[in-house]
C-alpha cells in the first residue's frame, strides 16, 4: 500500500504549466508563457472508465462538446471497461493505463509521459480515484486540476466501507484542487458544508443533444400504458420498490408494463430482481431489455420513465434524457432529481423507498392522455432550456478559462 502525506502538509512543488516553453532536463514540464495562444485550451480528463452509465455519458458528451468551444479533451481510463468502445469518440482521444489496485500509483509515470508528449493546461478528475492521481500529478508538475462530483461520494453505493474510503480519498486528494464543479444545487451544498471553498465550487448542471421528441398524438387511441426504468441496475436505484408499486397498480391499470433498459451491476443481483418479479408473479409485465447502446431509442417506446432511485443521485442522466424526448418522469425526491423535474409540471415526485407513493405517481401520470401530452410539451421545454449538452460544455469551457487565468495571475 502507497502511504500519502496528509492534507495540511503543502507541496514545495513550482507552478509550472504546459503552456509554453519547456524547462531544461525537465521532460514534460512547461512554464507558463503569458504570451502564449490561450484561445484553444487542452484539458486530460481522469476517469474510471469501467462502466458505461450517467457519469460517463456527461463525460462522452463534454468530449464531443468541448471542441466546439474550442477546448481540446483527451481521456485516460484507469480502469479496464467499456468507455473506449461505447464513448464514440476518436480512438486517439482515448488511452487507458489501468491501476492495479485502488491505491496504485504506479501509472502518474505513465501519465507523466503522456503530458510530456502533448500540452495540456488543466486536469479534469471525475472520481475520488482519479481525485487521488490528478492531485498527484498536480504537485508533481504544476498543473491546475478540477474535479467533478457527479453523485455524493459517502452514499453512493450500499457498501458503507467502500463509501468511507471513496469519501476519505476525496478528502485527501481535494486539499490541493483548483477547483470543483457539482452537477447539482444540492451537491454544491454539500460540499459547501463538508467545508470546501464556495468561491472555488460551480453547480454545472448535466446535459444532453437534442433529440425528436416522441409522437404523443399518436397514441391517443392506445389503452396500453409502457413505463421504463433506465440504470446501471444495482441496490440502490430502487427497483425492488418500483417491482412493489407494479404489483399493487396492475388491478387498476392491467394494460401497463415495465421495461428495465440497462445491465445488472452483478449477475447475483440480477438474479435477486429476478426471482422478485417471479414471487410477485410479474413476468407477463416485466421485460429485461439489457444494456443498450441507443439508450434515447429503446426510450422513445416509453410512455413515462421511472426512477425509483433510494439515494445516490446528483442529476440523473437518464432523466434529461426522457425531457429531451419529451417522455414525461416519476422519480423520486433524491438530492438533485427536484431541481430538474417539478412535480405536475414535467413529471411527478415520489418519495424515496415507499411503494405506495411510487404507485401513486405512475396512477397519476398514466390517468389521462390529455394531461401525458401536456407533461410530455412541458418535459421538452425544460430540456431546451436548461439542461442541453451545448449549455453544459459551454459554462464547462468558461469555468476551464477561468481557473486557467486565476491559476496563472498568481504567478505572473
Amino acid at each position: 500500500m502507497v502511504f500519502f502525506a496528509p492534507p495540511y502538509i503543502k507541496s514545495s512543488a513550482p507552478t509550472l504549466y504546459q503552456h509554453g516553453s519547456q524547462t531544461q532536463g525537465s521532460p514534460g514540464i512547461f512554464l507558463w508563457n503569458p504570451e502564449s495562444d490561450v484561445s484553444t485550451l487542452r484539458v486530460l480528463h481522469l476517469i474510471n472508465g469501467e462502466h458505461f452509465a450517467g457519469a460517463e455519458r456527461v463525460q462522452q458528451l463534454l468530449g464531443k462538446r468541448l471542441p466546439e468551444q474550442q477546448i481540446d479533451c483527451h481521456f485516460v481510463c484507469l480502469k479496464n471497461g467499456k468507455f473506449p468502445e461505447l464513448c464514440g469518440l476518436k480512438p486517439d482521444d482515448v488511452t487507458t493505463f489501468a491501476m492495479k489496485s485502488r491505491f496504485d500509483t504506479s501509472i502518474v509515470h505513465s501519465i507523466h509521459q503522456l503530458l510530456a508528449s502533448s500540452t495540456f493546461e488543466l486536469l479534469h478528475a471525475h472520481t475520488p480515484r482519479s481525485a487521488m492521481i490528478a492531485s498527484t500529478i498536480s504537485r508533481k508538475v504544476g498543473l491546475p486540476w478540477m474535479f467533478h462530483v457527479h453523485s455524493p461520494t459517502a452514499r453512493d453505493s450500499t457498501r458503507a466501507w467502500i463509501n468511507r474510503l471513496n469519501d476519505w480519498i476525496e478528502r485527501w486528494a481535494l486539499w490541493n484542487c483548483d477547483h470543483i464543479i457539482t452537477v447539482s444545487k444540492s451537491l454544491r451544498r454539500e460540499m459547501v458544508r463538508r467545508g470546501y471553498s464556495r468561491t472555488k465550487t460551480t453547480c454545472i448542471p448535466n446535459g444532453v443533444p437534442i433529440h425528436p421528441p416522441i409522437d404523443t398524438l399518436g397514441r391517443w387511441e392506445e389503452k396500453a400504458w409502457r413505463i421504463g426504468m433506465t440504470a446501471l441496475v444495482r441496490p440502490r436505484k430502487g427497483i425492488e420498490i418500483l417491482l412493489h408499486s407494479l404489483a399493487r397498480i396492475l388491478p387498476i391499470r392491467p394494460h401497463l408494463s415495465l421495461d428495465v433498459i440497462g445491465a445488472f451491476e452483478t449477475a447475483e443481483y440480477e438474479k435477486t430482481v429476478r426471482k422478485l418479479v417471479s414471487d410477485l408473479k410479474l413476468e407477463k409485465q416485466v421485460r429485461f431489455v439489457g444494456f443498450t447502446k441507443d439508450v434515447p431509442a429503446a426510450m422513445a417506446q416509453l410512455d413515462a420513465l421511472v426512477l425509483p432511485s433510494l439515494f445516490g443521485e446528483g442529476m440523473p442522466m437518464v432523466v434529461l434524457e426522457a425531457l429531451a424526448q419529451g417522455i414525461p418522469v416519476v422519480a423520486t425526491e433524491v438530492e438533485g432529481t427536484p431541481e430538474v423535474i417539478r412535480h405536475g409540471r414535467e413529471g411527478f415526485l415520489a418519495k424515496p423507498g415507499d411503494a405506495q407513493s411510487l404507485a401513486e405517481c405512475i396512477l397519476e401520470i398514466t390517468s389521462d392522455r390529455q394531461r401525458w401530452t401536456n407533461l410530455s410539451q412541458q418535459a421538452l421545454a425544460r430540456h431546451r432550456e436548461k439542461y442541453t449538452d451545448t449549455i453544459m460544455a459551454q459554462r464547462t469551457a468558461e469555468l476551464y478559462r477561468r481557473v486557467f487565468h486565476e491559476r496563472n495571475d498568481k504567478i505572473r
